[in-house]
């Protein structure tokens, strides 16, 4: 998942417990229906997430949270979710797929090695020093300036005045 250079979302339409909570967190996006719940729930088997949980959880809403809900296994409801920041939003579960591909929709509008490069960028953002990360921006922007994305946008912009 995490090699995946564009967007991914996931529609959590029911529990999402254990390795299916820590795939949602996987995800770059998740958007919840109401009557599901997730649940960090391996302790409650006697063992631990080994599956890279833990690693993304806590990037997502810190160490303590995230080691709460690890070591409690509790469910955690939509509206928590929401308020944590675990989930982009919650809807009813009869709209959660229209909501879903809605949202999918209005990124895959835009530039596609755009999407890519922001992706990138996002990513390594959490990983290098700020000199670092600044030199990859100004890296991808070089790119970004030169290609036939940004060109066209640009066309697009004129036109549009």
């Amino acid at each position: 998942m995490e090699k995946i250079e564009i967007p991914t979302i996931a529609a959590i339409n029911g529990p999402a417990v254990g390795a299916g909570f820590d795939l949602a967190c996987m995800c770059d996006f998740r958007i919840m229906s109401n009557n599901a719940f997730l649940a960090e729930s391996f302790i409650n088997l006697g063992i631990i997430p080994g599956d890279g949980g833990a690693f993304f959880l806590q990037r997502l809403i810190g160490y303590q949270k995230a080691a709460e809900l690890t070591l409690t296994g509790r469910k955690v409801s939509a509206s928590e979710a929401l308020e944590l920041g675990l989930i982009l939003k919650k809807v009813d579960p009869n709209q959660l797929l229209k909501e879903t591909k809605k949202f999918a929709n209005e990124i895959a509008k835009k530039p596609k090695n755009t999407i890519r490069y922001t992706k990138r960028l996002l990513k390594m953002g959490a990983k290098l020093p700020l000199k670092e990360f600044l030199d990859f921006c100004a890296l991808l922007q070089g790119i970004s300036h030169n290609h036939k994305e940004h060109k066209s946008a640009l066309k697009n912009i004129k036109r549009k005045m």
